[in-house]
């Protein structure tokens, strides 16, 4: 647990970054929303085709114009090849901004997670590729890699080349678990060559908001009756029992808890040697609360409520249990399919905001 003289904390966030060993991601490359959130105490960004695409749309005057000089430089690219690059320099301009926090954690932190492009999700050798070219985009890059059963592949690949990960489109037990030992036989190749892993920071992403959007459409589509309330507890469930299976087999990845859709998703997981990574807004509402800041991530879910959660979700049994999902079942699990169309859909629609610039509507004013 980390300590500190000052008794006068900016925020709840602030002070768990000061007084517990669980760092703050922002879950954005905004630069005025990395900006706010390093002020936090923020020691770490992420980013994606989401991302980017809301960055853009809020400043799209601006975007429009290096669109153009986009296409000016590239004559040739297709409106795909304009939209990664885009990708590439938001991801780097807030790469810039977190480089004195990589060099004061040393690796650990300060990076700046980009994703590799979630329609490669079946392509072992593609989603590689892709990792190595961004890493080297800065020093402090991490690489997003979906936990797919071609991804798990790719991660073991990438951390031997020297790759920092972030595994993400990871909802489960079984995917977390997948991640660290793929990660393990990374480093302990790089470890039989003489090869540094002190630098290294992998983390994985457990998306636990979107494990309980998807128990949600389940009772809608099954006709399931149960308390509401405990349906907000399925992801927590989750990202606990990975953390002790992490803890008591000693890997070297850390747990990233992200899709927050309650404060539990932060505030259950405080003390822990984790990282939490909310975006903006939720990071606003959990400065503005006054929700305790103490060490919970030992505290047990209740017996009731993952009994109950089991007893009428095979899914929250498969997300729960070391051994519910097969590396091959990743790709088919409902939170899986759910997010990867999400993030694919951004990809296109980031590729129409590059369209429209490149080939301006006629019929339109």
């Amino acid at each position: 647990m980390k300590t500190a003289e000052i008794t006068d904390y900016k925020s709840p966030l602030h002070k768990m970054t000061q007084t517990t060993s669980t760092c703050l991601w922002n879950d954005s490359a905004s630069v005025q929303e990395l900006k706010y959130s390093i002020e936090h105490g923020a020691v770490g960004a992420t980013c994606n085709p989401v991302i980017v695409l809301g960055v853009i749309k809020k400043d799209l005057q601006l975007w429009k114009a290096r669109i153009s000089a986009l296409a000016k430089e590239l004559p040739t690219a297709t409106e795909d090849q304009i939209a990664w690059q885009l990708v590439r320099e938001v991801s780097i301009q807030a790469a810039r901004i977190l480089e004195p926090v990589f060099r004061e954690h040393q690796g650990k932190n300060g990076r700046l997670s980009i994703q590799t492009d979630p329609r490669l999700f079946r392509d072992s050798q593609a989603i590689f590729d892709q990792a190595i070219e961004f890493n080297k985009l800065a020093p402090n890059m991490i690489v997003k890699i979906p936990a797919t059963s071609a991804g798990i592949r790719a991660i073991e690949e990438a951390t031997y080349r020297g790759v920092s990960i972030n595994a993400t489109v990871s909802f489960t037990v079984p995917q977390a678990i997948a991640v660290a030992d793929a990660v393990e036989r990374g480093l302990q190749r790089r470890q039989r060559e003489g090869l540094e892993i002190a630098s290294l920071g992998p983390v994985c992403t457990i998306m636990v908001g979107r494990l309980d959007d998807w128990l949600k459409v389940l009772v809608e589509k099954n006709n399931i009756a149960i308390d509401p309330g405990y349906i907000e507890w399925a992801g927590v469930a989750v990202f606990k029992k990975a953390y002790r299976l992490f803890r008591k087999r000693g890997y070297r990845t850390r747990l990233l808890s992200a899709a927050f859709r309650n404060h539990m998703h932060w505030s259950e997981f405080i003390g822990g040697d984790v990282v939490i990574s909310p975006p903006y807004s939720w990071q606003l509402r959990f400065n503005a609360s006054d929700i305790e800041v103490r060490s919970r991530i030992d505290e047990p879910v209740r017996d009731e409520i993952e009994t109950e959660l089991s007893r009428k979700f095979a899914d929250f049994r498969r997300a729960s249990s070391e051994d519910g999902l097969s590396i091959e079942e990743f790709d088919s699990f409902g939170p899986t399919r759910r997010t990867l169309r999400q993030f694919i859909a951004a990809c296109h629609e980031l590729d129409a905001v590059v369209r429209d610039v490149l080939i301006p509507d006629p019929d339109v004013a």
